[in-house]
């Protein structure tokens, strides 16, 4: 199947995903077909924050009728940020949407994770991943939401993480777990394995991007369909 990502939203999480997903299509030792639209970040942060979801989902429809054009059977969002716009885009996309918030519920839950602490950007926190877990309790740190948006955006703006920002994100995981409760951190910003790829926390950390691109790589591979796993509009 060929996979159509809408990249750019920033770059460094687009890289991550080309690398983890073509690593898990060679590992089951099938080839990936695969086209990048390449996004503009700015954009989406201003719609974000405006909360322009009809202008930021025509934006993406047209990126997903080049991706169409250039022979591709599906679309995903290298950005759980950018879901913050899934529902509206759904109904104007020219292709089936694979989700990168419809696996995490599911996921939780066969892995024994019923309460979640969650990092990203200020809507996906302050809308506990906008409204979209069902079967599992999610936290924020509330009161720090803006200052840990922003740092979020600043490090995906840039595309690097910096030794400040690293132990801000990382001490907030772990105030989530200690006074909040919660099992396990969700990276809900896919930008964020720059700050926690290589470390230890000493909490258990899930990175969305991997279920994501786990769903990704069943299709690629003919594992499961669309009909499985794309959303309904």
């Amino acid at each position: 199947m060929h996979i159509g990502l809408i990249g750019g939203i920033g770059v460094a999480a687009t890289i991550v995903y080309y690398q983890r997903l073509t690593t898990a299509v060679d590992a089951r030792g099938s080839k990936l077909d695969l086209t990048i639209s390449h996004g503009d970040i700015q954009t989406l942060i201003r719609n974000n924050l405006a909360d322009e979801r009809g202008a930021q989902a025509e934006i993406f429809a047209r990126q997903i009728d080049s991706l169409k054009s250039a022979g591709c059977d599906c679309v995903a969002l290298t950005s759980l940020g950018a879901h913050f716009c899934v529902n509206e885009l759904a109904a104007l996309s020219s292709l089936p949407i694979v989700s990168g918030l419809a696996p995490l519920d599911n996921f939780f839950v066969t892995e024994g994770i019923y309460k979640v602490g969650l990092l990203g950007t200020r809507v996906a926190m302050r809308t506990r991943l906008f409204g979209q877990l069902y079967k599992t309790d999610a936290v924020a740190l509330d009161d720090e939401i803006d200052l840990l948006g922003q740092t979020y955006l600043d490090m995906a703006v840039a595309g690097r993480c910096d030794s400040e920002q690293r132990a801000l994100l990382l001490d907030a995981g772990k105030r989530m777990v200690q006074d909040h409760g919660a099992n396990a951190v969700v990276l809900a910003g896919t930008d964020l394995n720059l700050a926690f790829d290589g470390q230890d926390p000493g909490y258990t950390v899930i990175d969305a991007l991997d279920v994501h691109v786990a769903v990704l790589s069943d299709l690629a591979c003919g594992s499961k369909s669309l009909d499985e796993v794309a959303m309904k509009t």
